[in-house]
């Protein structure tokens, strides 16, 4: 475990938030990328987005945004969640991101479960990396059931570079190449046989590569069936309150995603303490 202190913790809160401001625009820029490829976007706007000095803008008016602007979750509270230049609301996302992102990086740094010693450090800013991208995933797939190649690619790399770093660590590296081949299977076979006989009508594509990701990143069997349970369990209690409420319909789709990735991320903080919890519950009791 990670021995926290008060100043590392505002340090991984302070840089989680600035991060989830970065995740804001970039998640805006693919989707207005995504929307140019559909042959639906403005050519001109995404060329401004990706020029090399770009700079952050409304996305309504896409006025340049000075720094005042930009100041995470102040700056929202500051101008009562309306751009300063056209008075056209900011979406509760922007806030909620950043709030989420610095949430998850002060947990990251205060539940850390193993020593920052040897080759720990960069595990540990590796998952860094991919907590920023897998939040950027579940905010595209919440607003449009989608899970962007652009971030999977990337996603798959972080994940490859965190197995190989779990494989020749460990002390026996055959054993842990085995754990993670079937940590993928498990992971993302199960989607990839649902995609393939509903058609793609009861899962995306996308989970089938996420699940693969993850699993690739967990490293073990006994972690991406827990992160398949754990992210059934959150999905159906979400779909159920969401059911009872009125807010879904019978035959609507959640986006699974963030779901998945919600499973992954408690079982690499308090997995073991999970498994052996239910270990010592139900299978060593007498």
């Amino acid at each position: 475990m990670v021995t926290w202190t008060v100043m590392g913790l505002l340090i991984f809160l302070l840089l989680g938030l600035c991060l989830g401001s970065f995740v804001n625009a970039l998640v805006w820029r693919l989707r207005e990328l995504e929307l140019v490829d559909e042959g639906k976007g403005d050519k001109r706007l995404v060329k401004k987005l990706f020029k090399a000095n770009s700079r952050s803008m409304c996305p309504e008016c896409h006025h340049t945004l000075q720094p005042l602007d930009l100041v995470p979750v102040f700056s929202w509270l500051l101008l009562k969640g309306k751009c300063r230049y056209c008075k056209k609301p900011i979406s509760i996302q922007y806030p909620a991101v950043e709030l989420a992102t610095a949430g998850l990086f002060a947990s990251m740094y205060a539940f850390w479960p193993q020593p920052l010693t040897g080759a720990e450090p960069i595990q540990f800013g590796l998952w860094l990396i991919a907590v920023v991208i897998l939040v950027a995933m579940s905010v595209y797939d919440f607003r449009w059931m989608l899970l962007p190649d652009k971030l999977m690619a990337p996603l798959f790399v972080v994940a490859a570079a965190i197995a190989a770093l779990n494989i020749y660590s460990s002390s026996n590296v055959a054993h842990a190449a085995l754990n993670t081949f079937l940590a993928v299977m498990i992971g993302g076979t199960i989607f990839y046989i649902i995609f393939q006989l509903s058609g793609g009508k009861m899962i995306g594509g996308g989970d089938v590569k996420l699940g693969w990701a993850l699993g690739l990143m967990l490293g073990t069997a006994v972690n991406a069936m827990l992160m398949l349970f754990l992210a059934g369990l959150g999905g159906s209690f979400v779909a159920l309150v969401l059911l009872i409420t009125g807010k879904l319909k019978r035959n609507a789709l959640i986006p699974f995603g963030p779901f998945l990735i919600f499973g992954a991320l408690v079982v690499l903080l308090f997995g073991a303490s999970i498994t052996d919890w239910y270990q010592s519950t139900f299978l060593l009791v007498g």
